[in-house]
């Protein structure tokens, strides 16, 4: 998996937040100077946000196709404005707004017994029908390895016991950055 220097990961989410706030009030994304370090290496990369704590949106790319810092800004994008699940994203929204981004590895082929809550992403597929959960949604939800793979069977839009049947199941891991909640930048300087 991609590692990224800390100041790698402040910048990536600089550019999420840039990207997110250009969306959202001017319909569009300026041209980004693109990074000269790993953030140009090609990654697969989800972007998820947050209001309140609560889910606002979540778009990523699976494949390694385009620049990392490229995928986050595209995906930043349709989280905020493509996301089927809800309205798009409105000016007033922002403030509230916390930007996760989760880095994704290759996907490998991987037995059910295999699989780690906690440590894996799942996406199982059979013909056209495949459902993504990352590896933090079952550390969240509390679920065991079962619930995990039958969740991620039903997002697929299959029987929830078709990872018993015959569908086929990959897993990943994933680098996840989060920004600060609001009250981590309104905070007084610690004396």
């Amino acid at each position: 998996m991609l590692q990224l220097t800390d100041a790698e990961k402040h910048r990536l989410l600089e550019l999420a937040r840039t990207a997110l706030e250009e969306v959202v009030r001017l319909g569009r994304m300026s041209e980004a100077a693109e990074p000269a370090d790993a953030l140009r290496t090609p990654c697969g990369a989800f972007v998820t946000l947050y209001k309140e704590g609560r889910l606002r949106g979540c778009i990523g790319h699976i494949g390694a196709l385009r620049p990392l810092w490229a995928t986050v800004r595209e995906c930043v994008k349709a989280a905020a404005l493509d996301d089927p699940r809800f309205d798009p994203v409105t000016p007033a929204e922002l403030p509230s707004l916390r930007i996760e981004i989760s880095i994704l590895s290759p996907l490998v082929d991987v037995a059910p017994q295999q699989v780690e809550v906690g440590r894996h992403g799942l996406l199982i597929s059979r013909g056209a029908q495949r459902g993504l959960l990352l590896p933090q949604v079952a550390v969240e939800w509390n679920w065991d390895r079962g619930q995990f793979l039958e969740e991620t069977c039903l997002k697929a839009g299959l029987p929830a016991d078709a990872w018993q049947h015959g569908a086929k199941i990959q897993a990943f891991t994933a680098q996840v950055l989060k920004e600060p909640s609001p009250r981590a930048h309104s905070s007084p300087p610690a004396s």
